[in-house]
């Protein structure tokens, strides 16, 4: 396994503990599942004024990343943000289980990315803030999110399809079809 949906959020909203709180959920989430000796990557970008934050397609790897059913998400990052296997019945959590996804109940297809649709972070012209304070709010703010089965708004980005609406609290994103989770890669 190189690829997952995380089965549970921090459980602060878009509070993820920063970029290193992130990834440290991803490794136990995929050690408590049985897979180790990886390093693991939460597919998240930041924001910074002036400049572009960290995007999260440099923080994942090269690939190739497969799910725990053994199926192949994308071979190479190309793959990855043009044409990926990630869809409903390939975007398992860290067991192998399907996410509820649209039409489910609950929802929980908002995804927590950060990113712009190539795997790069915000632009610094855009000012609202897109990544819940760079994972450390559960206020104020917004995150970009992407949809894990690919349906929902007539958008169907794994990892650009809107903004949440209404903060970045727990209860915020629930509201908009998310519950806080995110997707994780093995970096190596």
């Amino acid at each position: 396994m190189g690829f997952f949906v995380t089965s549970v959020g921090s459980g602060k909203g878009g509070d993820l503990g920063g970029l290193a709180g992130a990834d440290a959920h991803c490794s136990k989430l995929a050690e408590s599942a049985g897979t180790t000796g990886r390093t693991w990557r939460a597919y998240l970008s930041t924001q910074e004024k002036g400049k572009r934050g960290i995007s999260a397609r440099d923080r994942i790897g090269k690939g190739p990343w497969y799910n725990a059913k053994g199926v192949l998400i994308a071979k190479d990052l190309d793959q990855l943000h043009l044409n990926p296997n990630i869809i409903k019945s390939t975007a398992l959590d860290e067991s192998g289980n399907l996410v509820n996804g649209r039409g489910d109940k609950p929802n929980r297809h908002d995804m927590l990315t950060g990113t712009k649709s190539d795997g790069t972070g915000i632009h610094p012209r855009e000012t609202d803030d897109r990544t819940c304070s760079n994972w450390t709010s559960s206020g104020e703010g917004s995150a970009t999110v992407g949809h894990h089965d690919r349906h929902g708004g007539g958008n169907t980005s794994w990892n650009e399809a809107h903004n949440s609406r209404g903060g970045c609290s727990q209860e915020a994103l629930a509201s908009s079809g998310g519950a806080g989770l995110f997707m994780c890669f093995a970096a190596e």
